[in-house]
């Protein structure tokens, strides 16, 4: 199976330059816990619920503060035609619970681990798990 037949393609995304204030709304209406960061459609780093706080509000941004200053600019990404398993490998190896999937440098889904344990009856999603799990 492909990732392109699980990932969720209408992803709501955010501008580096909007407020950290912003991004948590968007996350609050969403119900999400990160957002994707594009500028003129291609993905340069997403933001976390955890990087607001952690990154932002607790090194003395304010919520007027950009979502630049508090991104994780190295971003994990998979083309759409890679398959199910090689992206939960990937996931495991670089400990992440979501998977930007890119055409090129556009962003076109995203496939968070959730994803694969439904599609995929679990097989892929535990060994990812796993991985994930243990200890830096």
């Amino acid at each position: 199976m492909q990732i392109r037949d699980v990932m969720t393609q209408s992803v709501a995304e955010i501008a580096s330059s909007e407020t950290l204030a912003a991004a948590a709304r968007k996350m609050a209406e969403r119900d999400v816990g990160s957002l994707p960061v594009t500028e003129n459609g291609k993905l340069v780093g997403v933001i976390t619920d955890r990087d607001i706080v952690v990154r932002g509000l607790a090194h003395g941004a304010s919520a007027d503060g950009k979502v630049s200053s508090a991104m994780t600019r190295d971003i994990v990404t998979c083309a759409p035609d890679a398959d199910t398993h090689k992206a939960a490998t990937l996931m495991g190896e670089k400990q992440i619970r979501r998977l930007y999937i890119c055409e090129g440098e556009k962003l076109v889904g995203v496939v968070a681990l959730g994803d694969l344990a439904t599609e995929t009856k679990g097989a892929d999603a535990g060994a990812a798990l796993r991985e994930i799990s243990k200890p830096d």
